[in-house]
């Protein structure tokens, strides 16, 4: 029997953040293993990884002992430690959750106990000592957590690229996948090019379920696209750091927050508005095959169910300047519709601006994951 030809031993797909991460794991735990990785666009992190806040968040919001937590209180004090290895600029300003509302105090406080059960230094304050971090920003109660941080993601996904010492094709778009049992996988690109290789790593992102399905897997979660929408603060001097709200858990987002970026430039929200397209970084980009497909996935329609009237609020700021206007008076008083220039797609800082859209579910519209901003 002919022996078959590989170009690589493992074949990762998807440039951004996960895909690049993938490779420079794989090169350190087996040196000499021959990885390449596809990405469509012309270099690394163009979608999530380059668009969303920045934040190196802590893990502060995650049931203790479950595998965000720790991933979330490990990759933190990982990625730092990378950030300054490889002169990525970066960060660690901590940031305040504050509760602008009395029913929000038993959430706050809980969020506490779990940040200690997750081993993060966290500290209670009350509403003078709020202002001695952010003298701007009025609350009830408010935690602060020290080892939240920013960084610029983009350059944190460059240096692993470069580090891994795997081949990176640019502008390798997937269009076809072959599977077969014990001869590997090959990929043609939309190029014309096939590239053969032993193992397959899925880290397509936005396109990741696409992906699933060309190797002839059906996966149980769909890709859904919601987008968040963003101002910039006109006066950056209102705000210090990060400060965020305190979740509500009935929904699946954060909330509207506050972050200053590496640059001193401070953004404000997000909206979560459904996204009509998969890439789709503003009301503009339409792209009807794929928002009709979104429509159609029952799991997308669940959950539309379950959060319509939280959905109906963040469209109401999305159209409405002075309900957005309201919704941050609530940590920022001092803030005036004129303070807010919102932030365009194109001008959207990384990494501390737009979220890239995506949210996954299951056919029962359960939420699975989601892009944290």
């Amino acid at each position: 029997m002919r022996a078959i030809g590989y170009d690589c031993d493992v074949l990762v797909i998807g440039g951004g953040i996960v895909g690049l991460s993938t490779a420079h794991a794989i090169s350190r735990a087996a040196p000499g293993t021959r990885v390449t990785v596809l990405e469509k666009e012309p270099g690394p992190a163009r979608h999530q990884t380059g668009r969303n806040s920045g934040v190196i968040h802590s893990g502060v919001y995650y049931r203790p002992g479950s595998l965000k937590a720790r991933y979330a209180v490990r990759g933190s004090a990982e990625m730092i430690k990378f950030c300054a290895e490889y002169g990525v600029p970066h960060a660690v300003t901590g940031k305040l959750i504050v509760a602008t509302d009395r029913a929000e105090l038993p959430r706050l406080h809980a969020l506490a106990q779990r940040g200690r059960e997750n081993g993060i230094a966290v500290r209670e304050l009350g509403p003078a000592q709020i202002t001695e971090y952010e003298p701007e920003v009025t609350g009830l109660a408010a935690i602060r957590v020290g080892s939240t941080g920013t960084c610029d993601f983009t350059a944190v996904a460059r240096r692993l690229g470069e580090a891994s010492g795997a081949e990176l094709r640019y502008g390798a778009q997937v269009v076809r996948i072959d599977r077969r049992a014990d001869r590997g996988v090959a990929v043609r690109t939309a190029r014309g090019d096939v590239v053969r290789g032993r193992v397959l790593v899925n880290c397509a992102g936005l396109h990741c379920d696409e992906i699933a399905r060309l190797t002839g897997d059906e996966p149980e979660v769909r890709v859904v696209p919601f987008r968040g929408e963003y101002y910039e603060l006109a006066r950056h001097d209102l705000v210090r750091g990060l400060v965020y709200p305190v979740p509500d858990p009935a929904f699946p987002f954060l909330g509207v927050h506050l972050t200053r970026g590496l640059d001193g430039s401070v953004h404000v929200g997000p909206n979560a508005v459904p996204a009509l397209a998969r890439e789709g970084y503003g009301w503009g980009v339409v792209r009807p095959r794929e928002a009709a497909a979104t429509v159609a996935w029952p799991g997308a329609r669940r959950l539309a169910r379950r959060h319509w009237r939280h959905g109906v609020g963040e469209l109401h700021r999305s159209l409405s300047k002075r309900a957005f206007v309201a919704e941050v008076r609530r940590l920022l008083p001092a803030v005036e519709p004129r303070d807010l220039v919102r932030a365009t797609p194109a001008s959207a800082p990384r990494p501390s601006g737009g979220t890239a859209p995506w949210w996954t579910t299951s056919s029962s519209g359960g939420p699975r994951a989601r892009s944290t901003c």
